[in-house]
């Protein structure tokens, strides 16, 4: 079972050169890993399809870590999608249904800004839906991921956990900066009077649907360069355990560069 927000080391920070060092290797490795699940190299067939999820607070570095996840990748082998809050047909149908369509096949890869998760956290805080509708969506999720998982799917969660104090250090920069300053919003500077409400219910759905199928990651990100390490490194561990259940030869890491 993954551990609460307030068990997460927030203190942890690689120094820069081991930042790098680590970030280009585990690139270079999930790049090699996504040819071969791709059936581009080695026996060329496809492996299992590759769903990594990014939920966090405002400003934890989801959009970054995203970035440099899919930065090795050539753009016909991965599709990121973000979600907002849901339009109005989408409204109209069960809350896991506009999620469908993005969910990656056999050897594919997929990588989704803000989940289904929504359900469980700001519907439920800013009581957008009953008492009884988030309480019953645990459940739902929980057999969604599993039965996607069954099908051959590996999900990989993350959460991107910071401290109150580096949210506000982030939001004033990102305010101060013009290049920047639309991503600070009036509903992140109220959501910051809510983070006792987000924290008390971001610990139940850790608790409720951290499965074995589907575990959660919390990863400590008041430092942004360490974040991005540790999100690589447990993708690429997570895909080589896969490939291992499944018998597919997973390669010793050399270290080559495969991107030229």
């Amino acid at each position: 079972m993954a551990q609460p927000l307030d068990k997460v080391d927030l203190s942890i920070a690689f120094d820069r050169a081991e930042a790098e060092s680590r970030l280009l290797h585990a690139q270079r490795r999930l790049l090699h890993l996504r040819l071969i699940n791709a059936g581009l190299l080695g026996e060329k067939v496809l492996g299992p399809g590759l769903l990594v999820l990014f939920e966090g607070w405002d400003a934890s570095g989801k959009g970054g870590s995203i970035k440099r996840l899919v930065a090795p990748l050539d753009p016909r082998h991965v599709t990121v999608s973000a979600f907002a809050e849901p339009t109005p047909r989408e409204l109209r149908h069960h809350f896991l249904w506009r999620f469908f369509p993005h969910i990656p096949g056999i050897g594919g890869m997929s990588v989704f800004d803000r989940t289904w998760y929504g359900r469980v956290t700001v519907e439920r805080v800013e009581h957008l839906i009953s008492d009884d509708a988030w309480q019953r969506a645990y459940g739902e999720i929980n057999h969604f991921e599993k039965s996607l998982t069954q099908e051959g799917l590996v999900i990989v969660k993350f959460f991107l956990h910071i401290s109150p104090e580096e949210q506000l250090k982030r939001f004033e920069s990102r305010r101060d900066n013009e290049i920047k300053s639309w991503k600070l919003t009036d509903s992140d500077w109220r959501n910051r009077g809510l983070w006792t409400e987000y924290e008390v219910a971001i610990n139940d759905m850790v608790r409720e649907t951290s499965t074995k199928e589907a575990p959660w990651d919390l990863i400590p990100a008041n430092s942004k360069p360490t974040a991005r390490v540790l999100v690589l490194e447990t993708v690429n561990r997570r895909l080589e355990d896969a490939m291992r259940a499944r018998g597919i030869d997973v390669p010793k890491s050399t270290g080559k560069d495969y991107s030229s």
